[in-house]
């Protein structure tokens, strides 16, 4: 009762992050998943995490409309027709994008924005004018950072005019991806995104290629921080492992590699399918809601997300490695312990086959997670700690390796100095590189952007100084940030000069 007037009482909350706040509380009265003792105890000492996602899971964490059918056929249940004008275009996928849920409440995939208003562009200036009302439009009404568009990897005049406003705007909200492929992404287009991302901290860079090789289809979105999913589906529930929780619960490096890791990451499995038994079996959205009904999104290309976070704290505790030179990141034989880590898990987790699952051959997917805001020092997925970080060049080779795992999200994030502005060039080069190494996912932002990529997601320096003074902030992921930047030092990753 105390926790539920605090959110009523507290000054630094919107209206609805206040409702949030206390319908997340109801539900967290509930007991109605079967949990045997040893996950209890994995739970209790912080091996497994639940991610705040509740007791009761009565929606999926994260949903992947097909907006390509909303335009096509438009939407019975919203009494939506085919649009027929930019007008029209935009105005449907805000009005359908108020009725797609997830874990925040809020839609954490807008589409492959380009593609759906592409033919639509008429008139240039009418079509810049509509687009930057819509993009205004969601970053005031769609007010969490976790908000998440797509787009690329042809060049277009929608895009154009989406980096344009993003540019203009300064905005946070929504999150942005470009899917980049050098063979089919012009030049001109990834400069433009490449300078954008310097002003605006997006779009993020995802190597276009290598998903369609892992997900076997170009019909595949980046959502929320950097997740990957099929379009039509996406994921139940996201559980991750804190992996130095498991390390330091371990007697040795073979006793974590053979006995406490695997023994953790069964347990973390079968915890995922009991959480996505209740939401398919029990709950009502699957079998009642418009987007199941109408096929906007099939429960066969759902997943379940195996998340992982801490692995370089896990590997410095088992080598005792204090110095920088032996530790995560620089040392070869602390590299070669976070892969071999990595690999164990994917061999436990992609021998694991859920009754739940119908894509990816029945398994969970391996989930690089970025962290969240009561963290403390533990690193992000497979990520250098920061203030660890070495030259450009050896933390590109150093992650590149980890990425081929975790075509469900990971990501790196590098900042640059100003002067970078001038020669996107220069920006484009090192994506290129990164790509030819095997980087899957990469983002870049300049060090005098107000706009920063947090962990995944997006935060302004000016909206997270608001909130440190009591300040209420429209963006949810604000609150976050400001626990991030405090705690995980994540405005002080290293500037690359």
């Amino acid at each position: 009762m105390q926790q539920v007037l605090d959110i009523i009482k507290n000054k630094s909350l919107t209206y609805n992050q206040q409702v949030l706040q206390l319908a997340g509380m109801a539900e967290s009265t509930l007991d109605v998943l079967n949990i045997d003792e040893e996950t209890k105890r994995l739970l209790d000492d912080g091996q497994i995490c639940t991610m705040f996602e509740g007791n009761a899971p009565y929606r999926p964490r994260y949903i992947i409309p097909n907006y390509e059918k909303l335009m096509k056929e438009g939407c019975k249940f919203l009494e939506l027709d085919v649009p027929s004008d930019i007008w029209e275009a935009t105005n449907n996928l805000l009005i359908f994008y108020k009725h797609v849920p997830s874990i925040t409440s809020y839609p954490v995939y807008l589409g492959n924005i380009d593609d759906l208003l592409e033919p639509f562009v008429e008139g240039e200036e009418e079509a810049y004018k509509a687009i930057k009302l819509f993009i205004k439009h969601i970053d005031r009404s769609l007010t969490d950072s976790f908000v998440h568009a797509n787009i690329g990897p042809k060049d277009t005049k929608a895009g154009r005019i989406i980096l344009k406003v993003m540019q203009e705007l300064q905005c946070d909200v929504p999150n942005l991806t470009v899917k980049y492929d050098k063979e089919i992404t012009s030049n001109e287009f990834i400069k433009l995104c490449a300078s954008t991302a310097l002003v605006t901290a997006k779009p993020s860079f995802a190597n276009h290629k290598m998903y369609v090789e892992d997900f076997k289809t170009e019909d595949y979105a980046v959502a929320s921080c950097y997740n990957g999913f099929l379009i039509g589906g996406g994921g139940y529930t996201l559980v991750r492992l804190l992996l130095q929780n498991v390390a330091n619960q371990s007697d040795s490096i073979e006793d974590f590699i053979e006995n406490k890791l695997p023994f953790a990451a069964n347990k973390m499995l079968e915890y995922i399918d009991e959480r996505v038994r209740f939401l398919v079996e029990e709950a009502a959205f699957f079998n009642t809601n418009f987007l199941v009904l109408e096929g906007f999104i099939k429960k066969e290309l759902f997943t379940g997300m195996f998340g992982v976070v801490g692995l370089a704290e896990a590997v410095n505790h088992l080598l005792q490695a204090t110095e920088k030179n032996n530790r995560y990141g620089h040392s070869k034989d602390a590299n070669n312990l976070g892969l071999r880590t990595i690999e164990k898990l994917n061999e436990v987790v992609s021998s694991y086959k859920s009754k739940y699952v119908e894509c990816f051959e029945g398994q969970h997917l391996l989930h690089a997670q970025v962290g969240i805001d009561a963290d403390l020092g533990v690193s992000p997925g497979c990520r250098i700690p920061v203030g660890e970080e070495p030259d450009l060049f050896n933390h590109i080779i150093q992650s590149a390796p980890y990425h081929k795992y975790f075509f469900n999200g990971i990501g790196d994030i590098f900042v640059f100095e100003d002067t970078y502005k001038e020669n996107p060039d220069a920006i484009v080069n090192v994506i290129d590189g990164a790509y030819k190494t095997g980087i899957r996912y990469i983002s870049a932002y300049s060090d005098s952007s107000d706009v920063v990529r947090v962990t995944g997601y997006l935060a302004k320096r000016s909206e997270v100084e608001k909130r440190e003074r009591g300040e209420a902030v429209k963006n949810n992921a604000t609150v976050f940030a400001m626990n991030a930047k405090r705690d995980s030092k994540a405005f002080d990753r290293k500037r690359r000069d």
